[in-house]
């Protein structure tokens, strides 16, 4: 590799390339993830019917929907921007605990059964990040585990955390940046950025092959 160029961020390779980055992810958390690293995108949503997806191993289930997202994209972009270098960025998330998939909560009552039960039983996320080139149809894609330990969690919190409803858009309910949680928190065996839904290092580790 030449010497000059791990000195570049992909921030800045991808602008010296005029490689347009696309994400296929309405999230806001990744969203901020991504400006965090300074690169520039454009939004693209994939609007699949994820439940439509179903795989009991939780990696076999990440990787699918990040594929399936990809697909949707490419589909939608068909024919609009040619010539022009577009890497499209898709993930997708779940939490699993106990041996179990959580997905988003269906209900409040399951919300609060999640998040009680992440003081008692440590959960860990699993989460696929793919990257596809729109002109060759190359892609690269990794997945990221990691697991969260917490103190018991009080039912009072529990209840403030579910009343507000955010939890109800996360994967399994968990929000460990919520300033409720964040006193419970014990450790975080991999990355925050990782639990919270693309890890920045993953993402740069697989840019850097298509730049």
């Amino acid at each position: 590799m030449d010497a000059s160029r791990t000195d570049e961020t992909i921030a800045e390779r991808l602008k010296k390339t005029s490689t347009e980055i696309i994400l296929g992810s309405g999230s806001a958390t990744r969203r901020a993830i991504l400006s965090g690293m300074g690169i520039d995108y454009v939004i693209e949503k994939p609007d699949i019917d994820e439940k439509a997806i179903r795989f009991d191993d939780p990696k076999e289930l990440v990787e699918a929907l990040a594929r399936a997202k990809a697909k949707a994209v490419v589909e939608k972009l068909a024919g609009k921007g040619e010539g022009a270098r577009r890497l499209l960025v898709t993930c997708d998330q779940v939490v699993v605990h106990r041996g179990v998939i959580r997905e988003k909560p269906s209900s409040a009552a399951e919300a609060r059964e999640f998040i009680r039960g992440y003081g008692i039983d440590p959960p860990s996320t699993v989460g696929s990040t793919m990257i596809t080139d729109l002109e060759s149809g190359q892609t690269a894609l990794a997945v990221d585990v990691n697991t969260v330990v917490f103190d018991a969690i009080p039912d009072d919190v529990v209840d403030a955390i579910v009343e507000e409803g955010e939890c109800m858009y996360c994967a399994g309910g968990l929000m460990v940046e919520h300033p409720l949680v964040q006193p419970y928190l014990k450790r975080i065996e991999g990355t925050m950025e990782g639990i919270m839904g693309l890890d920045s290092a993953t993402v740069g580790r697989l840019l850097n092959e298509f730049v």
